[in-house]
């Protein structure tokens, strides 16, 4: 890289549509800039060109006079596009965060296949020798700046300033926030919270949290899902326009677009996930131990989160897909839970699809229509789950009565932060709580709000997400249809509760009270 830039050549970053890859782009494009760079960027579009590098894309690039090719977020499973863009001419240096491909012959052993780049760093290679390996796509681009800065003449420690934004991706990109990601995490919040950045400023202000202390939780389901709504509906380099931003009025305009686009996104995601729950009932799908979805209705952007809910409702690896623009293959996503490896799983049927990948929890891929029935009959033949890896399990902390929830002991929990992937909120338990009165709230009616009483007559506001659906299902097991629809018209709940919950802050003019998340809950032995 640094040849390149004392030589003029043009350098073209090639990042993603995430918001880990569009956050590793500003960092490896701002940082390229200081050092003096011709450099410019691109981002793939997610419906036309899907993840990765596109070979028909790299010809454009090639004949714009593109002569060295920085991939952030991608690129370590690019075999043949990076084989292709060295025969274009162009030098390639892949800087990734994700698994590294291998085939696998019959007795299990395995040979790794790295593409034929100048220069590759990805700490998941078997010979590399950083210790933690876990890194996102953001905090690899930011140690790349670090050493550039340093080759450069520019003192190591100004490439500190991208720690904020390797934070947010570090969050959105749900690695653990353990280790090395934990203090990325911590340091780069408390920036957050003082930012600099014009468009990270009016994004804040926009979603509602300017003057607000912004945790993890804020980036990971406020800030972040902004960031990655553009790249889901419309070209992500907006995303990389707000971070860019040095006009505020502009940033405004631009945050609003991302706010507005996000609403559509969680539109979409409902339709979606209701569909995909309909087929899975109606064609009886929960045989399987693995989930294998065809749905030609869910938005391609959205099939990760819906996969995501899937998962998280039905405790199984769930693959969402739909169509892709060639009518003859399907595209989609894949979450996993923790006793299931998809990429290693997949790995192991790569020939039915036409491109994968991703890791432990997560996968993409594009595979042919007429190879999704095997792909599910073969996953399922071969899964490694057992019965009980299926159960649903919740860890409970500590049983904390609700009336000693309080401000106090908020802010104690709040010295654990940053929670994330590896470092949960702990999870507190109280039984037989009187529901006083119960609300079905938020833009799609998916949200339940309980207001419960404490032993002292005290009441406390409960808020669960995407928990309308148990709540309901819970009331008719109970009560009946008919009961249970009384119950949602009076939205009087004549009974106690056990709950699962997290405590947290509420503020809402100016004055701020304790809340419960509900992260579950069941009507109480008598």
């Amino acid at each position: 890289i640094k040849e390149a830039i004392e030589s003029h050549k043009k350098i073209v970053i090639y990042g993603d549509y995430d918001a880990d890859g569009v956050i590793s782009t500003y960092i490896l494009f701002t940082a390229l800039r200081k050092c003096g760079a011709n450099v410019t960027y691109y981002i793939p579009d997610r419906e036309w060109e899907g993840y990765g590098i596109n070979i028909d894309r790299l010809k454009t690039l090639h004949s714009e006079g593109c002569q060295v090719l920085i991939t952030c977020d991608n690129g370590i499973a690019a075999i043949n596009e990076i084989k292709c863009a060295r025969e274009l001419g162009m030098s390639v240096v892949i800087t990734d965060h994700h698994e590294v491909p291998f085939i696998e012959d019959e007795d299990g052993n395995r040979t790794i296949v790295l593409p034929e780049a100048n220069a590759i760093i990805d700490p998941k290679q078997p010979d590399c020798h950083y210790p933690f390996k876990q890194l996102c796509g953001a905090s690899v681009a930011y140690k790349v700046s670090e050493v550039l800065y340093e080759k450069m003449g520019i003192r190591r420690e100004e490439a500190n300033q991208f720690i904020e934004y390797a934070a947010i991706a570090t969050i959105c990109d749900v690695v653990d926030v353990l280790y090395e990601n934990r203090i990325i995490a911590k340091i780069g919040l408390d920036m957050l919270n003082n930012t600099k950045n014009i468009g990270l400023k009016a994004l804040i202000k926009t979603v509602g949290m300017e003057g607000k202390k912004i945790k993890s939780y804020h980036v990971g389901f406020i800030i972040g899902p902004c960031i990655n709504a553009t790249g889901r509906l419309e070209k992500a380099d907006l995303s990389l326009k707000l971070l860019l931003c040095q006009d505020p009025a502009e940033a405004d305009e631009i945050a609003m677009q991302l706010r507005e686009l996000n609403e559509k996104r969680q539109s979409l995601t409902e339709k979606g996930f209701e569909n995909v729950c309909r087929i899975i009932n109606n064609y009886n799908y929960l045989q399987d131990k693995v989930l294998i979805v065809y749905e030609p209705s869910v938005h391609e952007s959205v099939a990760g989160i819906i996969a995501g809910r899937v998962k998280e409702k039905y405790n199984r690896p769930t693959i969402i897909l739909t169509d892709s623009k060639d009518e003859l293959f399907a595209k989609g996503s894949g979450r996993s839970i923790e006793k299931y490896n998809m990429f290693e799983e997949l790995s192991k049927l790569k020939y039915l699809m036409e491109k994968f990948g991703g890791h432990q929890m997560a996968a993409g891929l594009t595979i042919k229509k007429e190879n999704i029935n095997e792909l599910r009959k073969k996953l399922n033949e071969n899964s490694p789950l057992t019965e009980s890896d299926l159960i649903p399990k919740l860890t409970i902390d500590s049983h904390v009565p609700i009336s000693d929830v309080s401000i106090d002991l908020i802010n104690d929990i709040e010295a654990l932060e940053p929670f994330g992937k590896g470092n949960p909120s702990p999870i507190f338990g109280d039984k037989k709580i009187n529901v006083d009165r119960f609300y079905i709230v938020g833009s799609n009616k998916n949200t339940l709000k309980l207001i419960l009483n404490t032993e002292n007559n005290h009441r406390i506001d409960a808020v669960g997400f995407n928990q309308v659906e148990k709540f309901i299902n819970m009331l008719e097991n109970k009560f009946g249809i008919e009961k249970a629809e009384e119950m949602i018209r009076n939205q009087k709940c004549d009974t106690r509760l056990d709950i699962a919950f997290v405590p947290a802050l509420n503020t809402y003019n100016g004055i701020t009270s304790v809340q419960l998340r509900l992260y579950d809950f069941r009507i109480s032995n008598a």
